[in-house]
């Protein structure tokens, strides 16, 4: 068959170390940070999710591919990571509603995929030395080259990524005579944030990532959202004098991921690069405030400064990991103003946290009643 003669190919990292196995579909070479999922399943969503642009995906699941893909199930309008990096690749598939193998899914969109990589050693040696830039190529013959241009791909500490993902100009998502209008910011929006937000009654518009507050407000919204997304959150400059605005007037805000980082650094909190960030779909998360806790999904790379965050004297730590204690999400102690470090959509995972859109539309609400 066809896959049993495919080509060599590397995985290269920065500090030189090299990983072997065998192209999948096409050759090439494809640059960007290299990060790890745990999740069992949901691998479309997973590479259409726009937090994940320009990162090389090790799946830690031993096989990939088995389940095929839909067209139903993506994130966005394309894949985003980089490429793709995997144990066992799967070109046949069975499940009764896929439309194509995973192999056609990753043509269609030109992505660069290895296989027959020892992606346990993989794991553990980023779990040990941090996420870091490289690159997987079929160029197997001329590893120099490989490192001169790997050598030259920015670093993701300080890259702002939000342009590349959102979208240019504004649209509207949702039933128009749905009782309560949100203005979101689209810092790499994953459609199903939307899906739940218009599932509670809600009628969104989406804005550019560089949209200020004036434009945000032009259509008179009832509450405002800061979308998950890729990158670094420091340089987002106007997005953090976006939040600002709408903490200064005390509207209802809501962010999650990325645009709960922003959330922070608009009350002075610093923003930091984890050693390998959290990904995957089973994350335990503590809510402090009713005691309980969730499985929940996560994909970050970037955490807010929890000593900073202990000591304002403004906003409030509502949840926390329990596998390393970063701050998984705040609340404002006076203004109309949450977030959160994971995924209440999901999508893949769990549905644990999906009450904090039912909050957000309950602090909308109670919002309209005091006006």
């Amino acid at each position: 068959m066809k896959y049993q003669s495919r080509k060599k190919a590397v995985l290269l990292l920065a500090d030189g170390t090299i990983f072997h196995g065998k192209a999948v579909g096409r050759e090439g070479s494809a640059f960007g940070e290299v990060c790890f999922n745990t999740g069992m399943t949901g691998y479309q969503e997973i590479f259409t999710d726009p937090s994940y642009y320009g990162q090389l995906m090790v799946a830690t699941n031993a096989h990939i591919g088995n389940y095929g893909t839909n067209d139903e199930e993506v994130e966005s309008d394309s894949i985003k990571i980089a490429g793709l990096i995997v144990k066992n690749f799967s070109y046949e598939y069975s499940r009764v509603n896929a439309d194509r193998s995973l192999q056609e899914f990753l043509e269609k969109h030109n992505l660069l995929a290895i296989s027959d990589v020892d992606t346990r050693a993989l794991v553990s040696y980023i779990r040990d030395h941090g996420a870091m830039n490289a690159v997987i190529s079929t160029e197997v013959d001329d590893i120099d080259k490989l490192k001169k241009e790997l050598a030259e791909v920015p670093n993701m500490n300080g890259l702002e990524l939000a342009s590349k993902v959102s979208t240019e100009e504004p649209y509207f998502f949702g039933d128009p005579n749905a009782t309560y209008k949100i203005s979101a910011l689209d810092i790499g929006i994953k459609k199903n944030i939307l899906r739940n937000l218009a599932q509670r009654d809600a009628y969104i518009k989406v804005f550019p990532y560089n949209a200020s507050f004036a434009e945000m407000s032009e259509w008179n919204p009832d509450g405002y959202f800061l979308s998950n997304g890729p990158g670094d959150p420091e340089p987002l400059t106007e997005a953090i004098a976006t939040a600002k605005e709408i903490l200064e007037r005390d509207l209802p805000l809501f962010g999650i991921c990325l645009g709960h980082q922003v959330i922070a650094l608009a009350n002075g909190i610093s923003t930091y690069k984890m050693h390998n960030g959290h990904r995957g779909i089973n994350h335990p998360v503590k809510n402090l405030v009713t005691g309980k806790g969730e499985i929940t999904s996560q994909n970050h790379g970037f955490a807010i400064n929890r000593e900073e965050t202990e000591a304002h004297a403004d906003v409030e730590i509502t949840h926390v990991h329990l596998n390393d204690n970063t701050v998984a999400g705040i609340k404002m102690k006076d203004k109309n103003c949450f977030s959160v470090q994971y995924h209440p959509e999901a999508s893949p995972g769990p549905n644990d946290s999906v009450y904090l859109f039912d909050q957000f539309i309950e602090n909308i609400k109670n919002a309209k009643v005091t006006v």
